[in-house]
């Protein structure tokens, strides 16, 4: 995009409301733990977000496990960057790239769909995130 990826619907500081892979307004993710590129509870992104945080997902013991595997361990606390670490039940943003590869290796976690903002269709198919979706109140 020649704005830099900032086009309507993205979303982050700023600009306009984004939408979700369901055409609605993003709902928040998280803010206990806060969550999103922007730490701002919800998936929203923009230019500066190179690793698509877009996807709202909830942790289980088995993706953290993998992710750690594949060199991105979100369950180890980093109290210099204010990080306390993840655990099962906890929402987050996740790149859709580490989702899509999760998937692909029958691993992905579960999927708030009403949280996960649009630009996820640039890397999810959104028959896949459906499989694997969970209401936004459970």
């Amino acid at each position: 995009m020649p704005d830099g990826g900032m086009g309507p619907g993205r979303g982050g500081r700023g600009t306009p409301p984004a939408t979700n892979v369901l055409g609605g307004l993003l709902l928040p993710c998280s803010v206990a733990p806060l969550t999103g590129f922007f730490r701002d509870g919800c998936c929203n992104t923009g230019s500066e977000d190179l690793g698509l945080h877009v996807v709202c997902v909830e942790m289980s013991a088995e993706f953290l496990a993998f992710s750690k595997s594949r060199g991105n361990d979100l369950s180890t606390p980093l109290p210099a960057y204010g990080f306390a670490g993840l655990r099962p039940g906890d929402r987050w943003c996740l790149c859709a790239a580490r989702w899509e590869e999760a998937r692909q290796a029958g691993l992905a976690p579960k999927v708030l769909l009403e949280a996960t903002h649009i630009a996820a269709l640039e890397v999810c198919r959104l028959e896949d995130l459906r499989v694997h979706a969970v209401d936004a109140e459970g």
